[in-house]
């Protein structure tokens, strides 16, 4: 019965796995608003290693267009002004000597829609996922079952894992409408 217990508790961290992920992937699809994370990608060429932007500077976003960085030593304004240009984000930043200001264009309509497809495959292997958590939970359940735990148990365990599957597919589902709603805002 303990392992029972186990298995669904496995499944169900997995499952919430899953959903985190997606919603650290939603992150990084830019909906017209700047924000920090849309340099998340980007690494800086910093004294020979590859560094995280945020890490060798202070990156605001002073207004919903507009996103500032002000490197901690002055020297590394044109190497973070490279790194920006290679990671191919669709930025043009501007160094004025003191930091870089990068203005943050408004999507295209043909842009969102193509935002909105990959969040829908990004909410898609979120759910492939979730199903395969729940295919490894209930064949653990029928080893369980051979080694002798009731039949019953296994049943109410396999209905368990099923009502888990569908509540994560449903936040899956309410996380991809949201993020849809925000990219298709103007």
């Amino acid at each position: 019965m303990e392992e029972i217990d186990f298995i669904i508790d496995e499944a169900r961290e997995a499952m919430n796995g899953s959903v985190a992920h997606l919603e650290k992937s939603f992150l990084n699809i830019r909906a017209g608003k700047a924000s920090p994370q849309m340099l998340g990608s980007v690494f800086v060429d910093y004294y020979g290693s590859q560094t995280p932007l945020s890490q060798i500077a202070n990156v605001n976003v002073p207004d919903a267009r507009t996103i500032t960085i002000q490197p901690y030593e002055k020297s590394m304004l044109q190497p973070i002004e490279k790194a920006i240009m290679i990671a191919n984000l669709g930025f043009n930043p501007m160094n004025n000597g003191d930091l870089i200001i990068i203005s943050v264009p408004p999507l295209t309509e043909e842009r969102r829609r193509d935002l909105v497809k990959q969040a829908k495959a990004e909410a898609e292997e979120a759910k492939i996922g979730i199903r395969n958590h729940r295919k490894d939970a209930n064949t653990d359940i029928k080893k369980q079952e051979k080694e002798g735990v009731s039949e019953d148990v296994c049943k109410v365990a396999e209905e368990t894992i099923q009502k888990l599957t569908d509540s994560f597919i449903k936040k899956v589902e309410e996380h991809l409408v949201q993020k849809e709603a925000e990219i298709m805002k103007v």
